[in-house]
């Protein structure tokens, strides 16, 4: 089996190297040459745990490479994955550019039947688009099938992911493209991986589905939290028992400031846009994505109820604050969309200075606020002569801080915590003015 990838971003280049890990011959293609040069180099663009690893292994023993040259990649290989981004547009539509263009320069280069995958998170229909566009340029002699075979990578597990699905979605037209991505999925015969067959417009829809209801799971236990700061009642405990009943499961029952990252934000906004341009209002959608930013807000609120400050102009002047973690999650450097452009963004707005950290995301960081923050070297320097410790995302290495020394780096002992990583009673035994989310 041989198979090109054209895109190297995060879906891209996870998928194309674990695919040769299962043994295929895999070629990746992207149009920058600057990033081909670098993976080229063994250079990951992105921050994956594990990813480096494979990429390096299977570059190594030839059965992974890297090229600019689309034409070849489409002319030698049967199957040919679409792993391009699709951003949001203002109106919160999937920006599709990238996957036009990639189904204009896979048509020109039809020599026999192809597979065409998309990878992409693309709206429902989106299948269909790019089989008028192939077919609209190579003509109507050309056999070719177009399948919608949506991913469900985790950043931060995206390879675990991949190697042990919990599922594998194939959306095709014909049996001779299912056959085919059965072939190309087969190692997960082994794994038992479950195989779930449907036509394209539903696995498109799956996709969003899924994503808009893990949002929605976040939402609304940071809902829960919020009402039990009101009622005294202890969000953990409440998490707990909703997590024992086999309805609901545990997972994506943990408050905090709000979700990030380049999917959910993206996924709800486009899955409402898509309701929206079919008649439809999906309610429940467009509140989880209003909600979602006003927690982010919420946080910044939290902060200055901690220490005593009235919201206004210029509040946080000669207020230093040190914020750890900037990613949207840990195991990833990826900050799109991140809680922590909104809180630091409004600290900044009231006038306060910010020293930050984050083990990952640095590089990142710059991108966003450029010389507006001071970058710090760990998490001792980022508290140092400050009045306010604020936690905004759970990597490992902030859970056992050394407390009584950052305590004493401190200028003030205000503490918001806001992935609740630590007991409130001991760090107010501490001596720290705490917070945290939905907790006693």
């Amino acid at each position: 089996m041989r198979i090109a990838v054209i895109g190297t971003g995060y879906v891209g280049l996870v998928t194309g190297a674990c695919l040769a890990e299962f043994g295929m011959f895999v070629t990746c293609v992207d149009i920058d040459e600057k990033k081909i040069e670098k993976l080229k180099r063994g250079e990951i663009p992105i921050y994956e745990p594990g990813l480096d690893d494979i990429v390096a292994k299977n570059v190594k023993e030839g059965r992974l490479t890297f090229t600019t040259n689309i034409a070849e990649a489409v002319k030698n290989n049967l199957v040919v994955f679409i792993a391009v981004g699709t951003p949001s547009c203002e109106d919160g539509s999937a920006d599709l550019r990238y996957v036009d263009q990639a189904a204009r320069d896979i048509a020109q280069n039809l020599n026999g039947y192809k597979v065409i995958v998309n990878k992409s998170t693309v709206p429902v229909g989106t299948g269909q688009r790019v089989k008028n566009i192939i077919r609209s340029i190579a003509g109507e002699k050309v056999r070719f099938d177009v399948v919608s075979n949506p991913e469900f990578l985790r950043e931060g597990a995206a390879v675990n992911d991949f190697l042990r699905p919990d599922r594998i979605v194939i959306g095709a037209e014909s049996e001779e493209a299912i056959a085919i991505m059965k072939d190309v999925y087969s190692a997960h015969y082994l794994n038992e991986a479950p195989f779930v067959i449907t036509n394209i417009e539903t696995a498109e829809m799956i996709k969003y589905a899924s994503n808009a209801f893990l949002a929605l799971k976040v939402t609304f236990i940071n809902e829960v939290a919020n009402l039990c700061e009101y009622v005294g009642a202890d969000v953990h405990k409440v998490a707990k028992a909703m997590g024992m009943d086999g309805r609901i499961g545990p997972k994506f029952l943990h408050p905090g400031p709000g979700y990030g990252g380049s999917c959910f934000p993206k996924d709800t906004r486009a899955l409402s846009y898509i309701a929206r341009s079919n008649g439809y209002t999906f309610q429940i959608v467009d509140t989880v994505i209003k909600v979602n930013e006003e927690q982010k807000l919420r946080m910044v609120d939290k902060i200055l109820k901690l220490m005593n400050i009235e919201k206004k102009d210029g509040a946080l002047e000669g207020f230093r604050f040190a914020i750890l973690g900037l990613a949207f999650k840990p195991n990833t450097d990826d900050m799109r969309e991140s809680p922590s452009i909104t809180i630091i963004d409004e600290l900044l707005n009231l006038g306060a200075e910010v020293n930050a950290f984050d083990p990952e995301a640095m590089a990142n960081a710059k991108e966003f606020f450029g010389d507006k923050i001071c970058y710090c070297k760990g998490e001792y320097e980022a508290v140092k002569e400050t009045d306010c410790l604020v936690i905004v995302t759970e990597w490992n290495q902030f859970r056992k801080l050394d407390m009584e020394k950052i305590k004493s780096l401190m200028r003030k002992a205000n503490l918001a915590d806001l992935r609740n990583i630590y007991e409130p009673s001991k760090m107010k035994a501490l001596g720290f003015n705490y917070t945290s989310v939905g907790r006693l």
